[in-house]
């Protein structure tokens, strides 16, 4: 069942991280302007987000199995539509194809966990897919660095046998179980979130990073984001008077998934720094592209070594412990690269403490915390939930970030100021963890939810 959320997990992750590389490739193939490329991205987030809590709400509702299945088929024709893609046009509709389905791989995955292995064994298997995850973001872009001279579409391609393996097998290997909860679907929510997320996605999009005060007042900006906004009391009325809401904001009545929820957000915004690194790499280690391109690979390299670690330690000291360590270890790493004055060793050392943080904090701390506080019927969407939470984080954090840089002083300036800001994001999360439960009081909600 695992190496089936494995194959599964990382098909998403593998295609979420080669459309990097091949950006100025598609630029120039369909003669596309950087800001429309960019959609490439914001596309996959947007159907993403709306994909995470419908796929969720499916599977709690219709069996993780089926949904499942349906998800990888999705995720199957987006990687066709973009293959055979005639226009730019297309090449959009396949990645949010893609998006939608991926969607649901994680949190089904996750919740599937929760219904199968024992309190006990939940934190091992949850660093395992937090491994395999790493593992597949790595191989993405190396990959497409060996494809692109040849075919760039092939790469999706890749995606269609394994899909085929995936669905055969997950009717053979996955339970069928399926909710009794039989009341009425929540279809007002549904069409009300993916408006607001729309115009969030939009909203974001549009800002021009080097001058973002200025844009912020232009309608292009203003409108969507201000539309988004002032739908989300209209999504929290419509999801509270619901039967069985598509966003299951009656979590938000448990104080645990209150602080979880706030550490999701904060976490898009410190993951957000990460795309950062190798530009931050050219400018203060004086590296050339294509060294700094490999930047990233002490900060990869850590999340995907300490991810069943931690997953382990999940299991023996609980989130609360690992999370308030996560966030010390986040923060001393953000403090060093403003402080590395060109040092390459300290660079390093920052990125591995980056790496440490980010994962510790994130990934498998957030999901056991869920699987902790969800019941089984709401196993799926509670994951959902966290998703959907730091997607939001990361959308933001990107443009503030990017914004930061633009406009304070010289680049190199620009960059530890955004460092020094992410100091602060840090030091929120560990006063946060602080607040978590501890490991018997977890335990206790973890037996109370089986």
């Amino acid at each position: 069942m695992l190496l089936l959320f494995f194959i599964g997990i990382s098909m998403g992750a593998f295609d979420r991280g080669v459309i990097g590389p091949l950006l100025h490739v598609i630029e120039r193939s369909f003669d596309v302007t950087p800001r429309l490329a960019s959609w490439l991205f914001s596309s996959y987030v947007l159907f993403f987000m709306i994909g995470t809590p419908l796929m969720a709400k499916l599977s709690d509702r219709y069996g993780r199995r089926n949904i499942y299945i349906l998800d990888i088929l999705l995720f199957a024709a987006g990687s066709i539509i973009m293959d055979l893609s005639p226009s730019y046009q297309f090449l959009i509709l396949g990645r949010s194809v893609q998006g939608l389905g991926s969607g649901g791989i994680l949190p089904i995955a996750s919740a599937f966990i929760g219904d199968t292995f024992p309190p006990e064994s939940r934190g091992k298997a949850l660093g395992a897919i937090g491994s395999i995850f790493s593992i597949a973001s790595i191989t993405g872009p190396i990959v497409a660095g060996f494809l692109i001279p040849y075919n760039w579409k092939w790469i999706f391609l890749i995606n269609i046998p394994l899909a085929v393996i995936l669905i055969i097998s997950g009717f053979f290997i996955l339970s069928k179980k399926s909710s009794d909860y039989k009341k009425g679907f929540d279809r007002d929510g549904l069409i009300i979130m993916a408006l607001l997320f729309t115009f969030f996605a939009f909203g974001i999009n549009q800002i021009n990073e080097s001058d973002i005060v200025r844009s912020l007042i232009r309608p292009s900006v203003s409108v969507p984001i201000l539309s988004a906004a002032l739908m989300a009391p209209l999504l929290w009325r419509v999801e509270n008077s619901s039967d069985d809401p598509i966003i299951a904001v009656h979590l938000f009545r448990e104080r645990e998934v209150r602080i979880a929820s706030a550490i999701a957000v904060l976490n898009g915004l410190a993951q957000s720094a990460v795309v950062f690194i190798p530009g931050y790499a050219l400018v203060d280690l004086s590296l050339s592209e294509s060294l700094a391109s490999f930047s990233l690979i002490p900060f990869l390299a850590t999340v995907d070594l300490s991810s069943p670690i931690v997953g382990f330690l999940l299991d023996k000291f609980g989130s609360r412990s690992i999370m308030v360590a996560g966030s010390l270890m986040l923060m001393t790493g953000y403090l060093l690269m403003p402080l590395i004055s060109s040092k390459a060793l300290l660079f390093i050392l920052a990125e591995v403490l980056m790496g440490l943080g980010i994962i510790s904090v994130i990934g498998s701390p957030l999901r056991y915390i869920m699987l902790s506080e969800t019941p089984p019927r709401h196993r799926a969407s509670g994951k959902a939930l966290i998703n959907i939470l730091s997607s939001g984080g990361q959308l933001v954090g990107g443009a503030l970030i990017g914004g930061i840089i633009s406009s304070i002083g010289s680049e190199i300036t620009g960059y530890r100021a955004s460092f020094l800001f992410l100091v602060a994001v840090a030091f929120t999360l560990f006063i946060l963890s602080t607040r978590l439960k501890g490991r018997k009081e977890q335990l206790a909600a973890m037996k109370r939810n089986l």
